[in-house]
């Protein structure tokens, strides 16, 4: 991962599980657009979806590729590359859904499964309501989509669900939009065979486990419900 000086340092042995995309002035303006309270929500959602299309881009990086040959419309041979194996996405309802049309646009054929985690408003601990997934869920590698990671309980809740459907860890990648160090300790000390793509380190979580400097309500915000 590449840091800048407003990104936090990760310890050492969560370096190789994070994918951070670079922090060019192009990322950074579109970050400066969705996190503006005052930003209409068209130009929320597509900058939003812009920088998601990045992060999509980045994660099908990281999965397995094997050698594939094409002949070009002159007659010669390009030597390519395809995916060695099957993919597909699985989306934290409700937020989560933001990334599917970016998934879909990039993958047409994609099949994309849902886990809807809520928490309790008196506990604040995570609970499992509903899962529906591809019946072979356990031959693919799976994106795991949701935009925000704070303290990572809905986010290892979802991953166990994976798990316990037979995907191996190591065939799982994190998409995630923003992000905070307690979110990424936690998720990776939990699951060290996991990778995590992110768009942004945030500096903490302030007492309400709010991210900082933050985006608000991601899910809100982008369908139109925020207050």
């Amino acid at each position: 991962m590449t840091a800048t000086a407003e990104t936090p340092v990760l310890p050492a042995h969560l370096r190789e599980n994070v994918h951070l995309l670079p922090q060019t002035p192009l990322l950074r303006a579109l970050h400066t657009i969705i996190r503006d309270r005052d930003v209409p929500r068209d130009q929320f959602v597509f900058h939003a979806d812009r920088i998601i299309r990045m992060l999509l881009d980045a994660a099908l990086d990281l999965l397995p590729f094997e050698p594939h040959q094409v002949r070009t419309p002159v007659g010669h041979v390009y030597e390519g590359l395809r995916f060695a194996e099957r993919v597909c996405g699985v989306s934290v309802v409700r937020a989560g859904e933001s990334m599917e049309a970016g998934l879909r646009a990039v993958l047409p054929p994609v099949r994309i499964g849902k886990i809807l985690i809520q928490r309790d408003k008196e506990t604040v601990q995570p609970h499992l309501y509903y899962t529906k997934l591809p019946a072979d869920i356990a031959e693919r590698n799976v994106l795991l989509l949701d935009p925000m990671l704070a303290t990572a309980g809905t986010a290892r809740m979802a991953v166990q669900v994976l798990l316990d459907h037979g995907v191996p860890e190591e065939r799982i990648v994190f998409v995630n939009l923003l992000t905070a160090p307690e979110g990424i300790a936690a998720l990776c000390d939990a699951h060290p065979r996991l990778r995590l793509v992110t768009s942004s380190i945030e500096q903490r979580l302030n007492e309400n486990s709010y991210m900082l400097p933050g985006i608000g309500d991601f899910g809100d915000r982008y369908f139109g419900t925020d207050r």
